[in-house]
This record gives structure tokens, sequence and C-alpha cells, in this order.
């Protein structure tokens, strides 16, 4: 499960990488660039996916909070 989980974030920082570097890379002026558009967009989808496996490991059990105190 960690495995996974490092994964995905490495796949949303990967995603965000391309889309700075696909911003730099336009022309002066000109519109935002579809790759970036869709980089973009492929970050988010990494990002709710993510969330969603975390959310669906806790409620099968299968990871745990750390049990951090809240006094």
């Amino acid at each position: 499960m960690n495995i996974l989980i490092a994964l995905g974030f490495a796949g949303i920082v990967g995603a965000l990488l391309y889309a700075g570097i696909a911003m730099v890379r336009r022309p002066e002026g000109g519109a935002k660039p579809p790759t970036m558009m869709r980089a973009l967009a492929l970050r988010v989808a990494l990002s709710v996916a993510l969330f969603a496996c975390i959310w669906f490991a806790y409620w099968m059990g299968w990871i745990e909070p750390t049990g951090l105190r809240t006094h």
C-alpha cells in the first residue's frame, strides 16, 4: 500500500512539473498550450484517485491512523 501511495504522489508531482515546463515554454503573450491544460487535468484526476484509494484503504482497515494524541 505504501508503494502505491508513493507512486501516486510521484505521479502528481510529475504532472505538476510537466505543466510548469509547458507553461514556461509557451510563446511570449501566447495562449496556454493544451499540453499544460491536460497535465493540470491529469494532476487533479490523480489527486482525486489517490485520495479515494487512501480513503478506501482506511475504510477496509488496511491502513490505520497514526495514533497521535489529541488531548
